[in-house]
């Protein structure tokens, strides 16, 4: 690779299938001097398996302000860093957005690297259209604040995607019927895994499907948005 000191990588890692890392992100892992993640032991069996040794910092949630300067002391001395999280892309619903923010604030470069990411294989899957989406993440954990927010996203007029934990997805799922109203949908789990899932109907039938059983693994609920009329075309795509 070309020189990397000072330079803050942003390297995706699989969401499920260790077959999805690319060539790049395995180079780019050798190379950098020290790896930011949020899990040292999920990134230590991640490294093991690609027969690669690196040092290790943690950096989540509830470190990412203190970590951020470190890192940047880091690059400040001519050190490579990379930022992982547990799966997927740096930054998306996980950590790197104050470290990315303070190194570009010091004058250092930042490179992003393409790779897996839950978003598009879930909205591709989804049946939904997918010329335009609003990514919303997490809805807030607590009834109150799910359901006013739902109620401000009601009128957005295209697909809806949303990350969600299995302990939760039928009361989300079930906020977003009351809410949004009966919509065509489709749930994700377990996307790239063993046990990979696509759940399609409107949200009654969705949630028909899961009250009867626990949810596991990790969720992408798309919804359709609120000017989505089955396979008719949308208001941009008509002709007068």
């Amino acid at each position: 690779m070309a020189n990397t000191a000072g330079k803050l990588y942003l390297v995706p890692t699989p969401i499920g299938n260790l077959g999805d890392i690319s060539e790049r992100a395995i180079e780019t892992l050798e190379a950098v001097d020290l790896i930011a993640c949020e899990d040292t032991r999920h990134t230590g069996n991640l490294l093991k398996k690609l027969e690669l040794k690196k040092k290790l910092i943690s950096y989540h949630d509830f470190n990412e302000r203190s970590r951020a300067a470190q890192l940047v002391a880091c690059l400040e001395a001519g050190e490579s860093v990379a930022v992982v999280t547990d799966a997927g892309s740096p930054g998306i619903s996980d950590p790197a957005y104050r470290v990315v923010r303070f190194a570009i604030d010091h004058g250092f470069e930042i490179v992003p690297l393409p790779g897996p990411c839950a978003i598009i294989p879930a909205v591709t899957a989804s049946g939904l259209p997918t010329d335009r989406f609003f990514f919303e993440g997490f809805l807030p954990n607590k009834g109150g604040k799910r359901r006013t927010r739902l109620s401000q996203l009601a009128d957005i007029p295209h697909t809806i995607v949303f990350y969600e934990s299995p302990h939760r997805t039928v009361k989300a799922l079930t906020d977003m019927r009351d809410i949004l109203g009966n919509r065509l949908a489709c749930v994700a789990r377990e996307i790239s895994k063993v046990h990979e899932q696509f759940m399609r109907g409107t949200l009654d039938d969705i949630l028909s499907q899961l009250t009867t059983r626990n949810v596991k693994g990790e969720i992408v609920i798309v919804v359709a948005g609120a000017d989505y009329r089955g396979n008719e075309k949308s208001d941009d795509d008509r002709t007068d």
